[in-house]
């Protein structure tokens, strides 16, 4: 005869389970932003510039940033010469941060 299953404790597990890895990711996602320099920015900021990338459906632009990333992660240099020239707006950033902007590189 088969031992019948205990539904309880294997919701339980499978609770847990997803609890910890939201946690996991939630402390990824922070890891990344301390990586990339963005934690210099202002929450609102941040929030913004995160929900612009969102936004975005222009495939060349999405490319770009996904390869600029890569060569992150693989290690290069976080930050190259923007191909506009740079955003002139911007004189508080940081030397070292990799913050795009909308018309970031590659977004010719």
């Amino acid at each position: 005869m088969r031992k019948p299953r205990d539904f309880d404790a294997e919701l339980k597990a499978l609770e847990d389970k997803a609890r910890e890895l939201k946690t996991r990711k939630v402390q990824q996602l922070g890891e990344l932003v301390i990586a990339t320099g963005a934690d210099s920015l202002a929450p609102e900021e941040l929030a913004g510039a995160l929900i612009v990338l969102a936004e975005t459906t222009d495939a060349a632009k999405r490319e770009a940033w996904a390869k600029r990333g890569a060569a992150m992660f693989r290690g290069k240099a976080r930050r190259s010469a923007p191909a506009d020239g740079g955003d002139t707006g911007r004189a508080e950033a940081k030397p070292g941060s990799s913050q795009p902007p909308s018309g970031g590189p590659g977004a010719a």
